[in-house]
């Protein structure tokens, strides 16, 4: 198979005056964090290098005046299209791909009005192994359509798929018009498929990895010092009686940490931290969930990060599962999301805020929303306080596989959190992914840290927040940070702080009955010259 050099595919395209193709590498609203090599030249993949994998896409001309180019025509009503290609070569030194698909419409409707929906399903030939072992669906991808027809859109389909170097890669294109949220009952044309060789990711550093459960951390700095709590058993359990809370500081931005202490250690409870802060004099709050003969959330103090006092025991009207992190709202105090029900839809499903005007040692619990189906239920919530009343607070989701279920949802208050508004997302790449916000105030900038469990990916999404409030379906593309575990539920669970420029992002990673607690650093996102 012939690969299509940049320089071909660019000057056809340039034949258009609404269409083009920048020959460089996709840049995104930030600069990215050392995982794309800029070095690496892209493998295009033009509508004659592909042909049908499912159903009866069309290979047909896209015609404007007296330029015609060829591009798959994917039914905007007839489900279970896709067309397949082959990329032969790959670096040596390519730890994984980006994968992003260039398409089009002819039809006048088009509108920004409408969404389309699209999935890339990826594995390798690799020598001495059946070439469905390396076998990934990925995530439904929604996007709004342009303005008016012939208008060019470069949608990322994934960020980072690891790959074995040398070995074939088979891709395959489908779109999705059984998913809801694909609106656009017309036929797009898909004129490309762009393959952009990645470098691995830097690596993390171990935090604990003693014989054991190792995880559920939460990181936070006081001051230049990073504070790691997490909890050990003997597996992937929270009322286990050989679970404890434990923690570990670092002065080195997590190279090394000092000896380890406990935290809490009830005999007959298993006990996990849930949420990390501060309180208004700058010393760390820590959540910790007790589980045992009964259930209960305790709260604890530190000042170093080694010696840890308990502060509260609240008493719930709605029981919580988790109390999550504790930020500060002026002229109210000190805040944090809870959530309660049950996982398995067993129970009635709720969520709301925790608020204390004495520095943590009582709590008022306030009820946003109650009687919540799964589908709509919003979990381990991470939020951040932006200014003038405003909270923006990003959720995880618990099941589904189309876009309008499988996405993050999106909280937001503007009243200094007496009332909320809840939406899905466009953020789809995930699975039981819990997320963890950092706002950073010089930059205005807001990070959606979370891990992609089954595939081993923690990402980022970097965005002004101001793009996304009341615009939930705008979040920016992801890129990748860290890699983990692939085992889907013995990895995950990350939790971010900030020191100076650098963000520091505490997860773990593993095979049951063994799982270690890492953290990554991780610069700090500034804005793109474009947004300067």
């Amino acid at each position: 198979m012939k690969l299509k050099p940049i320089a071909v595919i660019a000057v056809a395209f340039g034949a258009f005056a609404t269409l083009g193709v920048a020959e460089e590498d996709y840049t995104s609203p930030t600069r990215p964090a050392n995982t794309v090599s800029n070095s690496k030249p892209s493998v295009w993949l033009a509508a004659n290098d592909l042909s049908i994998a499912t159903g009866k896409p069309s290979l047909v001309p896209m015609s404007k005046g007296s330029v015609h180019i060829p591009i798959w025509s994917m039914s905007g009503g007839t489900v279970g299209q896709s067309v397949a290609g082959l990329v032969g070569e790959l670096p040596d030194d390519c730890a994984a791909v980006k994968v992003e698909i260039v398409v089009t419409t002819t039809d006048a409707s088009t509108s920004s009005r409408f969404e389309d929906v699209y999935r890339v399903h990826l594995s390798q030939m690799v020598e001495n192994a059946s070439f469905t072992s390396q076998y990934y669906r990925g995530r439904p991808v929604r996007t709004k359509l342009p303005d008016a027809p012939f208008q060019t859109r470069t949608i990322l389909l994934d960020p980072y798929y690891e790959v074995v170097p040398n070995a074939p890669l088979a891709i395959r294109i489908q779109r999705e018009p059984g998913d809801p949220a694909d609106t656009f009952i017309r036929p797009t044309g898909l004129a490309l498929v762009k393959v952009t060789p990645v470098a691995k990711v830097k690596k993390s550093h171990v935090v604990q990895d003693v014989n054991g459960y190792n995880s559920w951390p939460m990181m936070q700095a006081i001051g230049k010092k990073l504070v790691c709590t997490y909890s050990r058993g003997a597996k992937h359990t929270i009322s286990e009686d050989a679970r404890a809370t434990y923690a570990r500081t670092s002065t080195d931005g997590g190279k090394t940490w000092t000896p380890e202490t406990v935290v809490a250690d009830t005999p007959n409870y298993g006990e996990v931290p849930v949420g990390k802060g501060l309180d208004s004099d700058g010393a760390m709050l820590l959540w910790v969930r007790r589980v045992g003969p009964d259930w209960q959330h305790d709260l604890y103090r530190t000042t170093d990060g080694v010696t840890f006092t308990l502060v509260a025991t609240p008493k719930f009207e709605v029981q919580p599962i988790q109390i999550t992190d504790v930020f500060a709202v002026p002229e109210v105090g000190l805040m944090c999301l809870w959530f309660g029900g049950s996982y398995s839809g067993k129970r009635p499903n709720a969520w709301g805020t925790l608020t204390s005007r004495d520095n943590g040692t009582t709590w008022t619990q306030n009820t946003v929303e109650s009687d919540l189906a799964r589908s709509q239920w919003p979990t381990e919530p991470s939020a951040a306080y932006l200014g003038d009343g405003r909270i923006i607070a990003v959720a995880r989701t618990e099941l589904g596989d189309i876009s309008t279920v499988r996405s993050q949802f999106q909280l937001e208050s503007t009243d200094y959190g007496v009332t909320w508004t809840r939406s899905q997302t466009n953020i789809t790449d995930v699975a039981a992914s819990t997320p963890s916000l950092v706002y950073d105030t010089e930059t205005g900038l807001l990070s959606n840290y979370y891990y992609h469990r089954g595939e081993g990916v923690l990402r980022r999404r970097v965005v002004d927040p101001q793009k996304i409030l009341g615009h939930p379906l705008d979040w920016p593309d992801a890129e990748a940070v860290a890699v983990g575990s692939r085992v889907k539920f013995d990895a995950g669970n990350v939790n971010a702080t900030k020191i100076g420029d650098t963000h520091y992002l505490s997860f773990y990673s593993g095979k049951e009955p063994n799982t270690a607690v890492l953290v990554s650093e991780i610069p700090a996102p500034t804005p793109a010259a474009s947004d300067r």
